[in-house]
Parts: C-alpha cells; sequence; structure tokens
C-alpha cells in the first residue's frame, strides 16, 4: 500500500494556504497537520515548497491506438507526470476512432500496465466521427467509467444529431465536450467558425439540460456567449488552453486548432478566468511528428509546460492567486470528470504536486518525455518547475534538478 508522509510544505489548493503536513495512507489523504511523525513510512521533506493538489488535464491526445508514432500510453503519461498531472481526459480521436470496446478496453488495459496516471478515454459522439449516427451510444449506457463523449478535431455540424446525443447523455450523466467550429466557415473565417457552434451548443445545452463543456475557448465572442448562458442557468462549463493565453497572433505562422488570436482575445479570456467564467485550464496536447507538422498538422504539446506557462502567465503577470491556478488545473477538473481529486482534503485521492515557484526555466523541446516536440515556446524563460508528482501516495516522478 502507499503510505506517505509529507513534511514542511506550504499547503495550497483552491481554498487554502497554510504551511503543515500531509500523510497518505493506501492512497488516500489520511492527516493534515503540523509536526507530523509516522514510524516505518517513506518521509518526503518539501523543503518549505508549495505542495498543490497535482494537475487533471480534460483535453489530450495519447495517439492510442493507431497513431503511436505520435505518442502512446507511455510517453503521454510520462509527459504527464513530469508536467505535474495524474490524470487526462483522452479525447476519440484515435485510429480506429473510440465509438466501440475494442478501443476503449484497449485504452483502459494500457493505462493499467503503465500504471503513471488516471486516465479517462471519451467516446466520440457520432460513430467513427461520420456525423451521421449516434447508435453506437447505446451500448455504453451501463458503462460508470464513461464520463464524456465528444468529437474533438472534427465537431458534429447535423444540430439534429447533436441535439439528440445531447438528450443521451443527459440520460446517462455524460458530459458533451464540445469541438466548437462550423466546418462551412474553416476555410473562411475561423473565428466565425467557433463563434456560430459555440452558440449553436449553448444554446441546444439549455434546451435538452445536457452538461456541455466547450473546449479550447479562444475567442472574445465565445467567452460572451458562454458568459451569457451561465447567467441564463445553462449547464455549461469550458476550458482554454494555455497557449490561448500566453500567446497571440504575432505567432501566426504556427498552426493549432482553433488558432492562436489577437491580444483582445487574449485579453477577454484573462478578464474571464479572474471573472470566474472559465472553468479550468485543458492543454489539448497534440504531439505530431516533425514531418505531420511541416505538411500542416494542427496542434501543440502541453502537458511539460502547462503549468510553468499558466502560472507565470496568470499568477505572475496578471495577479492571479494561486489558489484559483489550483481551481483551474486541479478542482475544476476533477468536479467535470467526477473524480475525487483537486483538493488537499481528508479522504481525497492522494494526488499531489511539489513546486519550485522560484525556479526559472528555459523550455528545452530536446528535454520533452514525450514524443512530440512540437512546440512554440521552445527557448522561451517562464517561472515555476515541477520537482515531484505524487499519485494515490506514491512518487511517480522526480526531477534531476
Amino acid at each position: 500500500m502507499n503510505n506517505l508522509l509529507i513534511k514542511n510544505v506550504n499547503i495550497i489548493d483552491a481554498f487554502q494556504n497554510f504551511h503543515g503536513d500531509v500523510y497518505i495512507e493506501d492512497g488516500k489523504i489520511k492527516e493534515i497537520g503540523l509536526e507530523l511523525n509516522k514510524e516505518g513510512v517513506e518521509v518526503l521533506n518539501g523543503n518549505g515548497q508549495v505542495l498543490m493538489p497535482s494537475f487533471i488535464d480534460t483535453h489530450a491526445h495519447f495517439r492510442e491506438p493507431g497513431l503511436t508514432h505520435k505518442e502512446d500510453i507511455e510517453s503521454g503519461s510520462k509527459a504527464a507526470v513530469k508536467g505535474g498531472y495524474t490524470a487526462a481526459c483522452l479525447m476519440a480521436n484515435t485510429s480506429p476512432i473510440c465509438s466501440n470496446y475494442d478501443v476503449l478496453n484497449h485504452v483502459r488495459t494500457r493505462a493499467e500496465e503503465v500504471g503513471l496516471i488516471d486516465i479517462h478515454q471519451c467516446v466520440s459522439i457520432t460513430e467513427n466521427f461520420k456525423g451521421s449516427s449516434i447508435e453506437h451510444l447505446k451500448n455504453f449506457k451501463d458503462d460508470k467509467k464513461v464520463k464524456a463523449i465528444s468529437d474533438d478535431g472534427v465537431g458534429v455540424m447535423d444540430s439534429s444529431i447533436m441535439m439528440k446525443a445531447m438528450e443521451v447523455a443527459n440520460e446517462n450523466n455524460w458530459v458533451v465536450m464540445s469541438h466548437a467550429e462550423d466546418k462551412t466557415f474553416s476555410k473562411i473565417d475561423m473565428r466565425i467558425a467557433e463563434d456560430l457552434m459555440t452558440i449553436r451548443d449553448l444554446y441546444l445545452a439549455k434546451v435538452t439540460g445536457v452538461h456541455l463543456h466547450m473546449a479550447h475557448v479562444s475567442t472574445k465572442e465565445a467567452v460572451q456567449a458562454i458568459t451569457t448562458a451561465k447567467e441564463e442557468g445553462t449547464n455549461v462549463t469550458c476550458e482554454v488552453t494555455p497557449h490561448h493565453i500566453a500567446l497571440d497572433e504575432s505567432i501566426s505562422n504556427y498552426r493549432v486548432n482553433p488558432p492562436i488570436r489577437k491580444k483582445e482575445d487574449v485579453k477577454s479570456i484573462i478578464d474571464a478566468i479572474k471573472k470566474g467564467i472559465i472553468d479550468c485550464i485543458g492543454t489539448d496536447h497534440a504531439p505530431h511528428t516533425e514531418e505531420d507538422k511541416k505538411n500542416g498538422a494542427p496542434g501543440m504539446v502541453g502537458l511539460e509546460t502547462a503549468f510553468s506557462i499558466c502560472y507565470t502567465t496568470l499568477v505572475k503577470e496578471n495577479g492571479i492567486s494561486l489558489n484559483k491556478l489550483s481551481e483551474l488545473m486541479s478542482k475544476n477538473p476533477a468536479d467535470i470528470l467526477g473524480m475525487n481529486k483537486g483538493l488537499i482534503t481528508i479522504g481525497y485521492d492522494g494526488d499531489m504536486v511539489l513546486l519550485d515557484l522560484n525556479k526559472e526555466i528555459v523550455i528545452n523541446k530536446e528535454t520533452f518525455v514525450s514524443k512530440g516536440k512540437n512546440t512554440p515556446f521552445h527557448g522561451r524563460k517562464y517561472f515555476g518547475e515541477v520537482m515531484t508528482t505524487i499519485r494515490k501516495g506514491k512518487i511517480v516522478y522526480k526531477a534531476l534538478s
């Protein structure tokens, strides 16, 4: 069993900020206090550094099965723990698409074998991403491990199909994760493509009552639409990516979907974070080979760099509290995915991350453990380094420095 005593740390989560010790027994948080002592257990001395709940990613691509030259469950999990993550929600755009139990069970089995993080695998909204049938969803209605459905990377163009999928999801307490992109506008205006589909899905969620989660929100208009929907009582949550808060269109040569937006969009997103409109950070970790990127594949890796980018951009540069950052990266993602994680509270999973907030780092893609080296952040300086990642009382990552 995984028993661990963590001593001399500054404990920070969405609600707390104090100095103390934490004892994890059988993988769960058992005791929190000062000067804790336990016989015969492993002790980790935090040396006064910050201890936060480990991070949970609402949006990642591990490319297994079928695309393992880009990433696999093992390499993706190693990237996750290096970045302070112990849980991730994986999108359904594997090869084949996750529309059946062959794929779903493969991912679940591999996740257990690797054993580094908790993995939730999304099921596709439409069968094989074809946008025309949701018949496959009935096969998963008794599976309590299924938490969310998504056609991420494609979206669902047919509004009646999306509404029917939302109705099925609502009956099964699934989250519908929306990739908001109207394909009829994708080659004309990517801003309109996102905004139109955001408005449509928000309306359908209002009608059906489903829990809608808007992925990778990137425009000020989408933020405003979500704000209005929340004010009206629509059951909607949303995520933003580290790259949509830290970059603007001045790096227009780097392709990602949705695109890097204007400075006014970045400002709108950060303002919405401060106001509590944005619920969480989702990395949209999307590894590609160098050849894929040269051929125009959209996306970037994000698990190993997310904390440093978010801490520097949001906390140091924009005055957002560490408590708020923990809410965005741990508590709210756990709530959205129904996980017993995200807070340093007795009874919760003993998933934590020890951080050196004063450490200045230079992002170097050559040191990534992910198979993907595709990042526009290479060579940029940020603050905050993940020193130790703990999953259910077991140390699963330790920095070399």
